[in-house]
Formats: C-alpha cells, sequence, structure tokens
C-alpha cells in the first residue's frame, strides 16, 4: 500500500506558504507506518516545534492500474475520505533551505491520519466534495474539490505514470487555505459535508 500526496493543488493554499502556483502536480510519499486510522490519536513528537494540520479529501484505489487516461481515471477510485496530511513545518523550512528533501516533515509516523471511507456511490458529485476540519469545535479549514488545480482525474493519470497504482493505494488530493498548528490537547475532527469522519486527539 502506497501513500501518494498531492502539494499546493489549491492556488490560495500555495500562495498562504509564498509557495509558487504549480504548472504540474506536486507529488510526494509516505510509507505506510505514518498511516493513523481508527481515531487514534496522534502523539506529538518531540522532533518539531510547529506541526501543522493539513485537511485533505483522500481517495482510495479500487483496482490496479498504469498509464491510466484521464478519461478512464474515474472508475480507479472505489472510495473517498477526509483525511490530514501533519507537515512539520519547521523541519521542511529548513530542509527546503539546505535544497533537501523534506520527507522528514512529511513521511513521519502518525503523519497520515485517515478518516472512515465512503463509497463513491454515496458520494453525490465526485467534481465537487465539500469537506471541512474543525479543532476544538471550532471549524478552522474548509474547501471543495471543485476548486482544485489539478482534478482527481488528471491525478490519477499524471501519477500512474511514474507509479503502477495497485488497489488499496491511498492518494492525499491537496489541502485548502487555513491550516495551522497543533498543540498537544487539541482535538481535530474531519467531515465530507455534515458527515462526521474522523475524530484525531493530539497527545
Amino acid at each position: 500500500m502506497k501513500i501518494i500526496c498531492i502539494g499546493r493543488n489549491y492556488s490560495e493554499h500555495a500562495k498562504e506558504l509564498n509557495n509558487a502556483v504549480p504548472t504540474a502536480p506536486v507529488v510526494f510519499m509516505k510509507p505506510a507506518t505514518a498511516l493513523l486510522k481508527d481515531d487514534k490519536p496522534f502523539f506529538h513528537p518531540e522532533f518539531s516545534k510547529d506541526i501543522h494540520y493539513e485537511t485533505e479529501i483522500v481517495l482510495k484505489i479500487g483496482k490496479n492500474g498504469k498509464y491510466i487516461a484521464p478519461k478512464f481515471a474515474s472508475g480507479y477510485i472505489s472510495a473517498v475520505t477526509v483525511g490530514l496530511d501533519f507537515t512539520a513545518r519547521d523541519l521542511q523550512q529548513q530542509q527546503k533551505e539546505k535544497g533537501l528533501p523534506w520527507e522528514i516533515a512529511k513521511a513521519f509516523d502518525g503523519s497520515a491520519v485517515i478518516g472512515r471511507f465512503l463509497p463513491v456511490e454515496e458520494v453525490p458529485n465526485m467534481t465537487a466534495i465539500a469537506f471541512s476540519m474543525q479543532k476544538n469545535k471550532v471549524q478552522v479549514q474548509a474547501g471543495n474539490t471543485a476548486d482544485v488545480l489539478f482534478d482527481f482525474s488528471s491525478i490519477i493519470s499524471y501519477v500512474s505514470q511514474f507509479f503502477t497504482l495497485q488497489q488499496g493505494d491511498l492518494i492525499y488530493t491537496g489541502t485548502p487555505v487555513g491550516v495551522g498548528k497543533i498543540n498537544i490537547g487539541d482535538v481535530l475532527e474531519g467531515y465530507i459535508g455534515e458527515q462526521h469522519l474522523f475524530t484525531c486527539e493530539i497527545k
């Protein structure tokens, strides 16, 4: 199982971090050990003092494929959910300043929170999924996949040029504007529409 992530897929988020708006999907990966599911708590690591939440729609791949044409790509999605891409922003900045890869800032244990999956048949409009995240019962992020730079089909087609997609792989599709710092004691909750799909307590 691979965890494939797309960065800077919402233009306003790219701008809030002073990043250029990309002309092709920005791809990075997390190992299976990053996955945090079943509402388990996230234990704040000692190596960072500035971990940010990034709320994202996550796709589950339902069958194997490579070099997938965009017109067929939607058929490879079996389910969707909302998740969190935790980012050690201080480590990321240090690595970027040195021109080094920043996996240590993105791919650490527990950095990929995942909610309960909804079969695609239960999602009324796969091209305009409204999602949000509450921190301590206050909404801090909200987005809609209608606003992405690269839609699901484009992402799947692009990624499958480089990596064979396999059943069970996950694709995090990018975060909207509004990312922010987490602190010990915070409780984060993710939603698609009005459906509550995960709770993650920071310990």
